[in-house]
């Protein structure tokens, strides 16, 4: 017997161990597309706000433009996944949002700002969008870990948080001295992210080669259809509207309060390294249950961690924020894949994605502004964050509802 007959077992740990370095490569997906091109931003903002003299509303409006950018970028997708397929949308949204973040330090005018954040948002949605259909196919090959391995690839994002929180301070205090030193910031955040982009060609290369699963001659086309998912939907949306606030402007808070670059760093990081945890805390909820209960549970923690520097500037609360906003925030975006995993035909996780991807951009495209003019009045940023756990709960006991779908026979 031929000692190229591997025992099954084998086959099977070496099938599980490239499952998962192709989560982990794909995560860096989700790493360019939230983690640097969407919430470095957050970061950014104190040093280009006292720059250019913007108003708070006018720093969300950035944001809020991000967001408009990315829900064009969902909207697009499910027509440009037909056309070239999602391994090559990862990469080539990959190299443009690079691109367009590089492009954010040639610019000081309102306007070309809010065109490159535009723009960059676009150019995430794609990679975004496209990385979890390839992280959901990931689960499909190996479901007693599906939960897990889509947690991998969304947990990328704290890759993303991490890396800037270090990032961006080294840039802006090496740029101290410079005219609009923040730009450096951005050139550095656009190498990392062309650096992430290379990387990416390995995953998107092995599984463009994987087969699509074949249409059944004469099986009627599976399609996505908004209703069952409504209330799905529905608390999806507010968590866009409520946790952007949280993103766009706890830092801008923090140092409102005084505090320090490097204790921001560290609430930053933990932030980030709370995010890449996540996945190994929430799988089992997500392989569980098959509802809306993954959905409200998460959101109306989420609506906590954000109450907490609205109400106390006490560190040790302020940490436990942090924390507790990053061990939830993702696995929110990871319960809308589990859900339409657990409820649809695989050809239809597409449709049901970007559907779900689409609400999402629609909420944050609302929360940036509103808690940006809501901070420029008498209660400050505080009162906006207030405002954003609102939402996030209300989007709690609208998910509660959402139930499981019944198989249709």
């Amino acid at each position: 017997m031929g000692h190229h007959n591997a025992p099954p077992n084998f086959i099977l740990h070496t099938h599980s161990r490239q499952l998962t370095a192709l989560a982990f490569a794909i995560a860096l997906g989700a790493a360019i597309s939230l983690g640097i091109t969407r919430f470095a931003y957050g970061l950014l903002l104190p040093a280009m706000r006292a720059d250019l003299g913007w108003s708070y509303a006018l720093a969300g409006a950035m944001n809020t433009a991000n967001a408009t950018g990315y829900f064009l970028g969902a909207l697009a997708c499910p027509w440009l996944m037909r056309r070239f397929g999602p391994a090559v949308l990862l990469v080539v949204g990959a190299l443009l949002a690079s691109v367009f973040m590089v492009g954010s330090g040639f610019v000081t005018q309102t306007e070309g700002l809010l065109a490159q954040r535009l723009l960059a948002g676009m150019a995430s949605a794609l990679v975004f969008v496209a990385g979890g259909l390839l992280a959901a196919g990931l689960g499909a090959r190996d479901p007693l870990r599906g939960g897990l391995l889509l947690g991998i690839y969304y947990g990328g994002t704290g890759v993303g948080i991490v890396l800037s929180s270090l990032l961006v301070p080294v840039a802006l205090e090496a740029a101290q001295n410079v005219l609009h030193g923040w730009r450096w910031a951005w050139w550095g955040l656009g190498a990392l992210s062309l650096l992430f982009s290379l990387v990416l060609l390995w995953p998107a290369r092995v599984m463009a080669a994987w087969t699509a699963p074949a249409a059944v001659s004469g099986a009627q086309p599976t399609t996505f259809r908004w209703t069952p998912f409504g209330f799905g939907l529905a608390g999806y949306t507010l968590f866009g509207v409520g946790y952007i606030g949280y993103m766009t402007f706890v830092v801008a808070l923090l140092r409102s309060q005084g505090r320090s670059s490097m204790e921001i760093t560290v609430f930053y990081a933990l932030l980030g390294v709370a995010v890449m945890a996540s996945s190994r805390i929430w799988a089992r909820l997500l392989d569980r249950f098959h509802d809306g209960r993954p959905l409200a549970l998460l959101n109306a923690l989420l609506g906590l961690a954000t109450l907490l520097p609205a109400l106390t500037q006490a560190w040790g609360w302020i940490l436990l924020s942090g924390l507790l906003f990053g061990g939830v925030f993702l696995s929110v975006v990871a319960s809308s894949t589990a859900l339409v995993r657990h409820n649809l035909p695989q050809p239809a996780w597409g449709q049901g994605i970007s559907a779900f991807t689409t609400v999402f951009a629609a909420g944050q495209i609302i929360g940036p502004t509103v808690v940006g003019w809501i901070s420029d009045g008498a209660g400050g940023l505080e009162r906006g964050l207030v405002f954003s756990s609102c939402a996030l709960w209300v989007g709690a006991a609208l998910a509660v509802r959402q139930r499981r779908l019944t198989p249709t026979t």
